[in-house]
C-alpha cells in the first residue's frame, strides 16, 4: 500500500472515488492495483469506516 495515501481521510477518499469512477468492486481494484485487500479494509475499519459491497464504498 505505498502508494497510497497515508492519512486515513485521504485514504477514504481516494479509495472510494477509485470504487465510483473505475472499479466494480473492492475485489476487483486490489487486484488491479496489486494491494493488500485485508490490509486495505483494516487500515479502513481502524479509522471508523466498513466496506459495503451492496454500494461498493466504504462508509
Amino acid at each position: 500500500m505505498d502508494e497510497l495515501p497515508k492519512d486515513p481521510f485521504m485514504l477514504f477518499s481516494f479509495v472510494n472515488m477509485k470504487l465510483r469512477d473505475e472499479y466494480a468492486s473492492l475485489k476487483e481494484m486490489c487486484d488491479d492495483m496489486d494491494i493488500d485487500e485485508k490490509a486495505l479494509v483494516d487500515t479502513l475499519a481502524a479509522a471508523g469506516w466498513e466496506y459495503s459491497p451492496e454500494n461498493n464504498k466504504f462508509w
